[in-house]
């Protein structure tokens, strides 16, 4: 089998946000003028990007199965759904009986009631620790610990969706994102797989994870603005679903699909954030990819989270590519979906195919000198993922020509 038969197709988008389902509605978003959707109002002073109105049951067909998923594993269940169904692969069992599926995913989300009542009864003049047990005992869910697990998320994929090959979940937030992304590019490549879903999913509306991040002094806590604006720095958190279908282009072809755009190449890190080391690590992952790149019509798909350091140091990253000779179009998506951790990564993937899909590159996301209006037709488009902690990665999408897909 040739290289060129190994090349990873993506074909399948599935995202659910703030700014609708699907790629049309997304598609419409990103090259509109209407701006991001943002709820400053229910968990003030902290802005979030909420979740579109859904019916879920379009895609998790049996109530049971939607009862038992709390919002996160809803969102990714759905998002997951959409991208088998632009594919091409819904109800075809015996390619889903071969897919293989990589998801991130945090832990999922607690239950609040009983974390309050267990509060309650350890705490004030009323406390009765043995009374903590009852409750427990009676209340937990049977998930092993007051969190669902990220596993379920797969899980549940599988159950509703019948997608039956190999899985693997992946924790760490944004470096999960990254992460399955770069295993199903290289199990791909060496032709240990065919055909993969992967994707990640967060539900930003959850006081329990906005207590977290702000414990961390992470998130922006005033009237909103886009990523590039935060002086001092600070996440607004999304509601979104990213899932994408990879496979080999062998595999499309024969199935007679097509595709959005292929991945070229992925790069991941963790350094230990010291003071420089961010855009060195990014620019050392950029230079392993830079034989593959075309100086002249290369675009950026920022995944910047709007936290301090970690931004200003992306932001001198891009700024050298300048001086490399590169003069790439940038777009910040943070600015339009808010910011999803373990989903981040796969939705700046799925923008930056689309975009490459369509020819053209989405309208500035901010008013800023960062993002100016382009001229021009995109034949790449570099995405970069700087975890909001810990995490450094870069992923190289390359339009698909009319040869290639023959």
């Amino acid at each position: 089998m040739s290289s060129d038969d190994r090349q990873v197709w993506i074909t399948g988008i599935g995202l659910l946000s703030s700014l609708g389902e699907g790629v049309d509605a997304h598609w419409s978003a990103v090259t509109g003028k209407n701006g991001p959707v943002i709820d400053e109002d229910s968990y003030a002073p902290y802005p979030v990007h909420p979740l579109v109105e859904v019916d879920f049951a379009t895609q998790i067909k049996k109530r049971g199965d939607l009862r038992q998923m709390e919002p996160w594993q809803r969102i990714g269940t759905y998002s997951a759904g959409l991208a088998i169904e632009d594919a091409g692969l819904t109800g075809n069992l015996e390619m889903l009986d071969t897919m293989d599926m990589i998801v991130a995913a945090g832990s999922g989300e607690r239950d609040a009631d009983m974390d309050q009542k267990v509060l309650e009864s350890t705490t004030g003049e009323n406390a009765n620790k043995g009374h903590s047990n009852e409750i427990l005992k009676s209340e937990l869910r049977p998930t092993l610990f007051l969190a669902q697990l990220s596993n379920l998320l797969a899980g549940n994929i599988s159950i509703v969706h019948k997608v039956t090959g190999s899985s693997r979940t992946y924790m760490g937030e944004e470096l999960a994102g990254l992460a399955s992304i770069e295993n199903a590019f290289n199990r791909i490549s060496s032709g240990q797989s065919d055909l993969m879903l992967i994707g990640g999913a967060n539900n930003a509306q959850r006081k329990d994870a906005l207590l977290i991040f702000e414990l961390g002094q992470n998130l922006w806590g005033d009237k909103f603005k886009s990523v590039w604006e935060r002086d001092g720095g600070g996440l607004v958190m999304g509601s979104v679903g990213a899932f994408l279908v990879l496979e080999s282009a062998a595999h499309a072809k024969a199935r007679g699909a097509k595709a959005y755009a292929k991945m070229s190449a992925v790069t991941s890190g963790r350094c230990s954030r010291g003071e420089g080391e961010a855009r060195k690590q990014l620019l050392s992952q950029f230079e392993t990819m830079s034989g593959k790149i075309d100086k002249e019509q290369i675009g950026v798909m920022s995944g910047a989270s709007g936290c301090g350091q970690a931004n200003v140091e992306e932001l001198v990253f891009l700024s050298d590519l300048d001086v490399g000779g590169y003069n790439p179009v940038m777009r910040t998506y943070g600015s339009l979906l808010g910011h999803s951790f373990e989903a981040h990564m796969p939705a700046g993937l799925a923008l930056a195919a689309l975009s490459l899909s369509k020819g053209e590159y989405p309208a500035p996301f901010e008013e800023s000198e960062n993002e100016e209006i382009a001229e021009g037709i995109p034949s790449q488009i570099l995405v970069t993922s700087v975890g909001h902690w810990r995490g450094e990665g870069l992923a190289l999408v390359t339009g698909v020509d009319s040869k290639e897909a023959k």
